[in-house]
């Protein structure tokens, strides 16, 4: 009877061994795997957005875009030029309905002026010949919030005709306003030209007018003769290229072309710019690239980079409407510091960010 007891007890505690090894075992976790981060994504692909006219101003590390709305201004805030879809529009004006600048509302721009913020947009009465530049001024930090003002139109009474697409050029201390405008009051004569005034003030001009290109090359005059929508660009040295638009836009042959003045030129002379007898910028249609123009200019966030942004048509044929859409590519300085746009990139193309672009 003893030795059965011994043996109860050795079992006993045998089970009671392994059950408790068992239980400590079973209650372990299992290795959990280190969990990976996403990848980052380094590359996008054109187009980056619809719309048409596009135009960017950098300040400090934040980007601001417009495009044409046509009935309002809707302006972009963003750090990253490549995620510009995923940030949403702040409307910053509406028009009052039946005023002379309630209709066609067209290419607006913003600048950062004398510790002010100004939006320079095209708008009307409806009627073609109404086309005028106007401007807007906001004193707020952040031109997202606060009041803008209708400061009104800004057009040089020796020149105050049909006008588009103003843009600002600072050089030499001065500050100009550039436009696209008609020969004269009739608009009898449709050719657009782009013109020059000095600035008073951001919504004043004052002194002579300068017509600075007409069209006068065969690509300059595909559905009648247009030169509009000039942009700015300077490289190291200062000098000025003036990138405008050339031909009517609702044909595929939209295009873009160039001026140059040397650094120290004044730009009120004709003389001082130096008109490329080719364009610089033109349609692929092997890269759905139609109608490539009506460009801004902008810097990475590191500044390492030059990006051009601009809108084409994805197909022959589609004209100046709602199809148009944003497109941006990373461009060059030659070793003579003109600038080298190249050709509008394939849409659905991986392109690599901006550098410093997150």
């Amino acid at each position: 009877m003893n030795k059965l007891k011994k043996y109860i007890w050795i079992y006993l505690i045998t089970s009671l061994v392994i059950t408790q090894w068992s239980c400590s075992k079973s209650s372990s976790p299992d290795p959990i795997a280190p969990v990976q981060p996403p990848a980052a994504i380094t590359t996008f692909t054109n187009p980056i957005m619809n719309g048409a006219d596009p135009s960017v101003f950098k300040k400090d590390s934040i980007y601001y875009y417009l495009q044409t709305v046509g009935n309002s201004i809707r302006l972009w805030k963003t750090t990253a030029m490549s995620k510009l879809a995923s940030s949403v529009p702040q409307t910053v004006f509406t028009p009052q309905q039946g005023a002379a600048n309630s209709s066609n509302i067209w290419a607006p721009e913003i600048y950062f002026l004398d510790g002010k913020w100004y939006i320079y947009y095209t708008a009307g009465n409806g009627t073609d010949t109404g086309q005028r530049t106007w401007v807007l001024e906001n004193s707020s930090t952040d031109p997202t919030s606060g009041t803008w003002i209708d400061k009104g139109r800004i057009y040089n009474p020796n020149a105050d005709y049909w006008a588009i697409d103003g843009t600002i050029l600072e050089v030499n201390n001065n500050r100009y306003f550039i436009w696209c405008g008609r020969p004269d009051i009739t608009n009898k004569d449709l050719t657009q030209q782009i013109y020059i005034s000095k600035m008073t003030n951001p919504w004043t001009l004052e002194g002579p007018v300068t017509r600075l290109t007409a069209p006068q090359y065969n690509w300059e005059k595909q559905g009648f003769g247009v030169n509009e929508a000039p942009s700015v660009l300077k490289n190291r040295v200062n000098d000025v290229f003036l990138v405008y638009s050339a031909s009517y836009c609702g044909t595929d042959d939209y295009s873009l072309g160039m001026l140059k003045a040397a650094a120290g030129a004044d730009p009120m002379l004709t003389a001082s710019w130096t008109k490329f007898a080719e364009p610089v910028f033109t349609k692929k249609p092997q890269n759905l690239a139609y109608g490539p123009g009506h460009n801004s200019f902008f810097k990475s966030p590191d500044n390492t980079e030059n990006w051009i942004i601009y809108h084409a048509n994805s197909a022959g044929n589609q004209g100046c409407a709602e199809k148009r859409n944003v497109r941006m590519q990373k461009f060059i300085f030659s070793s003579d510091g003109t600038p080298i746009l190249g050709e509008p990139v394939a849409i659905g193309l991986q392109i690599n960010k901006p550098s410093g672009d997150k």
